[in-house]
């Protein structure tokens, strides 16, 4: 199986779990910091499998992995803090279309990446579909709907961006370090060294009295529902799984062209996100007008040319 296609899977679990974790957010577990905390103690469960896929990488590459791992710790506390103020799928979106930016920029500057002309190609067909995603808006003037999606006309909404903006940043910095991490190592071995990293990261959390009373208040309040509790674990089981596929096609394939393909998981979200709202609002409320929904066929289209071509690349 090849690197898109495993790619493209791993964004369609992902689509899935972007929306369990807006609810989560919103009616579980209300805290971006408890929230972190929990994904990166819940993916130290990988350790599990160090008896048969561990290796001692040596010490620099030890404290390698485990800064990759804080580099996803970071980017999950921001986008965490982003969606506590912003609408999932523009939140979403903002990040997805800056993360393969961003991870171009540092896979040339620092694998000295090249790239083919269908690559080129594919790559700006993905970020153009994933642009015309963020411009979605009720009005149809432009530009409007370009300061309106970057929060300049409402200053309530630039804690949420430029949270976003940092998510992506770090999440940037991260798969660049994962590509490195499966470049030096065995794929098994460094994905669970850098979800080890994670979990130290996390631990940090903890310092503060003040921060270890918030958590463990947000956990207990959490855990009074049963289905709370199966929301959760469902969703970071679905997680789990994406994000080995998608760490996998990132040890196949190209890092920057991977990280291009998060438009699709964006574009499959809006489309959960209007099934939801469609049928429970209470739970998820995104705009449903005409003008939105072709906007978003022709975002999905747009991604649909790049895969293609990239296939063809």
């Amino acid at each position: 199986m090849s690197w898109l296609v495993i790619a493209i899977i791993a964004y369609l679990i992902l689509a899935v779990v972007n929306l369990a974790d807006k609810f989560i957010i919103e009616k579980v577990i209300p805290g971006p910091k408890t929230y972190t905390f929990l994904v990166g103690v819940t993916g130290a469960l990988v350790i599990v499998a160090a008896p048969w896929f561990l290796i001692w990488p040596g010490w620099a590459l030890f404290f390698f992995n485990c800064l990759v791992g804080s580099f996803f710790a970071g980017g999950l506390f921001f986008l965490y803090s982003a969606l506590k103020g912003g609408e999932a799928s523009r939140i979403f979106t903002l990040v997805g279309g800056m993360v393969p930016i961003f991870t171009v920029l540092f896979s040339l500057a620092v694998f000295g990446e090249v790239f083919n002309t269908n690559q080129w190609l594919a790559l700006l067909f993905l970020i153009l579909g994933t642009i015309v995603i963020a411009s979605i808006s009720v009005h149809h003037n432009v530009w409007f709907n370009i300061r309106k999606f970057l929060g300049i006309l409402d200053s309530s909404k630039w804690p949420s961006i430029l949270a976003a903006i940092f998510s992506a940043l770090f999440f940037a910095l991260f798969w660049i370090g994962t590509k490195q991490v499966y470049n030096t190592q065995e794929f098994a071995s460094g994905f669970i060294w850098v979800r080890l990293g994670t979990f130290l990261t996390v631990l940090f959390l903890l310092i503060r009295k003040s921060s270890r009373d918030e958590i463990f208040s947000e956990i207990k309040g959490g855990n009074k529902q049963k289905n709370n509790k199966f929301i959760y674990f469902g969703t970071q089981g679905l997680g789990a799984l994406g994000s080995v596929l998608q760490n996998y096609a990132v040890a196949l394939g190209s890092v920057a062209l991977v990280t291009s393909l998060q438009g699709l998981q964006y574009a499959l979200l809006l489309v959960l996100s209007a099934i939801v709202t469609f049928f429970y609002p209470k739970i998820i409320k995104e705009e449903l007008d005409k003008r939105n929904v072709i906007l978003k066929i022709v975002a999905l289209v747009i991604m649909v040319v790049g895969i293609l071509i990239l296939n063809l690349g």
